[in-house]
């Protein structure tokens, strides 16, 4: 073929594939359909969730023997249902035992350490203050009306310490006295400390107990939400929230639902996505693993097969 007749063969080749271009169907565009972002299902979280903030400090206040739907919506909760309406709610979270003690242990341990019961305990059981100590961070538990001096008794009343109302402190909800490790060396022990010395910036990871009035185990719910109402903003309105989590649970329900009933947890945090609700099964166990995920700790027990509620966070 000559050098002259290639033009000719080129034009006709770009001709003929823009013809076929133009008479191409155009690309159905992909249609989806967006996802209410207050909300996350199981189905959702399943997969996949982002990965958990680093948090500057972990609160833990643990209310008592209320099912989910006697708080959540309750005229008696206003303060918080406030909470709830403004950060996140797991509405589908469950205890996992009965009666209280199984279900503080289940918090502090991964585990129900084989208790049954609410009586003494002294255990040998690894928990989440060993990971830390560990791990070089720090904990503390404030258990409002505790007498302080590693007290190993069952119970003691007290005078509320200018909080909410007077009522007992009591050794079943207090998970880190049950510990042998804990209650035989003063220095740890020496980190459970009445709530008079509660003070935000205190340790990485804060426990808080109310009395057996402020828990809402004795007194109505009233009672408990005017504590939180009186207490959450020593938390939230600290320099230390920020970067921080706080969760709010009940030990257990009234039901058998899951072990311990269906309980109301709310996640408040500067991270957290507003006015969140999660419809993911959750328990206990869920929140140990959690925190041990934010902060690269080891799972302990049931923790190990338990989620995480990262979805609760941007």
């Amino acid at each position: 073929m000559s050098s002259r007749s290639r033009p000719g063969l080129v034009i006709a080749f770009v001709s003929a594939l823009v013809a076929a271009c133009s008479s191409a169907s155009p690309a159905t565009p992909t249609s989806t359909t967006p996802t209410p972002a207050a909300t996350t299902s199981a189905s959702e979280a399943q997969s996949g969730q982002s990965a958990l903030p680093d948090f500057a400090h972990v609160y833990l206040i643990v209310l008592e023997n209320e099912e989910y739907g006697s708080l959540v919506g309750s005229a008696q909760a206003p303060y918080l249902n406030k909470l709830i309406g403004t950060y996140g709610l797991a509405a589908n979270y469950f205890g996992v035992a009965h009666p209280s003690q199984p279900n503080y242990l289940a918090l502090f341990s991964g585990s129900t350490q084989g208790v049954t019961d609410d009586s003494t305990h002294d255990l040998a059981g690894t928990n989440l203050a060993d990971q830390l100590d560990a791990a070089h961070r720090t904990w503390r538990v404030f258990a409002q009306d505790y007498p302080g001096n590693c007290f190993t008794g069952s119970t003691k009343d007290g005078n509320g310490e200018g909080i909410g109302k007077a009522g007992s402190y009591v050794r079943k909800h207090d998970p880190a006295i049950s510990f042998t490790d804990i209650s035989s060396n003063p220095a740890r022990c020496g980190e459970i400390s009445s709530l008079a010395s509660f003070d935000p910036a205190a340790a990485d990871f804060e426990m808080i107990v109310p009395n057996l009035c402020n828990d809402m185990h004795s007194c109505p719910i009233a009672d408990g939400d005017s504590f939180l109402s009186t207490f959450v903003p020593e938390i939230t309105s600290s320099p230390a929230f920020a970067g921080s989590v706080l969760f709010i649970t009940t030990d257990e329900g009234t039901t058998n639902q899951g072990g311990g009933g269906q309980v109301a947890t709310v996640v408040v945090s500067p991270h957290g996505k507003p006015a969140f609700t999660s419809a993911v099964r959750h328990d206990h166990y869920s929140l140990l693993h959690t925190i041990e995920e934010s902060w690269g700790l080891p799972c302990l027990g049931q923790a190990c097969s338990a989620n995480d509620m990262a979805e609760f966070f941007k």
